[in-house]
């Protein structure tokens, strides 16, 4: 007999404990680590998927850290605030929070979706660290949602913040014709999630130099985070 449910109870055990809170509804939970390809596998009898709960997420956790950001930081103006609320609720920060939470091995997956490393997808990871929030939210309102996100988010609080690009793309052309080289090329990579929330990936390329792929919530999210990636890569930032 396959432990595989098992070891998926003990990871969903695990979740909770990182995450310091009790559900009134566990089903919110699982819903929440339900990924869309457990749906489309199983018809109209499948289970609902994260998607919706996502959707709400995204707003949830604009508003905590927007708040949060406001709170500790009194002087700064609007575009400060912006740039740095960017870099906490883009697709690489909730991705790098749900890999510290241990989501990858609680989810659940389609076969084929766990085959091709749905686990470590970040774009999968970042999307149910929103469905999460959301799911809390629902369960236990706006506190709960708050303790929940700042325990979860401390490690992102406490890095510094990335040098501010106002943009990335122009940025990343001026050092490539610096280096003798032709523009930059995008090319999307990838697309998942649904209609209303999807997940671009994009590679970018600079003659030369290694491609390096960056996801975001839209094609232009996407193109911005890949120029900062690879200007990061190669220390013009």
């Amino acid at each position: 007999m396959s432990t595989r449910p098992n070891q998926r109870a003990i990871a969903v055990e695990a979740l909770m404990a990182k995450l310091g809170y009790d559900f009134a509804d566990a089903g919110l939970l699982e819903r929440a680590l339900t990924h869309s390809s457990v749906s489309d596998v199983g018809g109209h009898n499948a289970p609902r998927d994260n998607e919706r709960l996502e959707f709400l997420g995204d707003r949830v956790l604009g508003l905590l850290v927007a708040d949060r950001l406001v709170l500790d930081f009194p002087e700064a103006d609007e575009g400060r605030l912006s740039a740095r609320l960017h870099s906490l609720v883009d697709k690489s920060a909730c991705a790098r929070v749900g890999e510290a939470l241990g989501i990858g091995p609680a989810l659940r997956l389609s076969a084929g979706e766990t085959k091709t490393g749905g686990r470590t997808k970040a774009g999968v990871i970042a999307d149910a660290v929103e469905a999460i929030l959301a799911a809390v939210y629902r369960d236990g309102g706006l506190d709960a949602a708050r303790g929940v996100f700042e325990r979860a988010w401390a490690e992102e609080f406490s890095s510094p913040p990335e040098p501010a690009i106002v943009n990335p793309k122009s940025a990343l052309q001026e050092w490539s014709q610096g280096q003798g080289k032709p523009l930059p090329t995008y090319t999307i990579a990838g697309r998942t999630g649904s209609d209303h929330a999807p997940t671009f990936t994009v590679e970018v390329v600079v003659e030369g130099y290694a491609p390096i792929k960056a996801t975001g919530r839209s094609r232009q999210e996407a193109e911005k985070a890949a120029a900062v990636a690879l200007m990061k890569r190669e220390g013009v930032i």
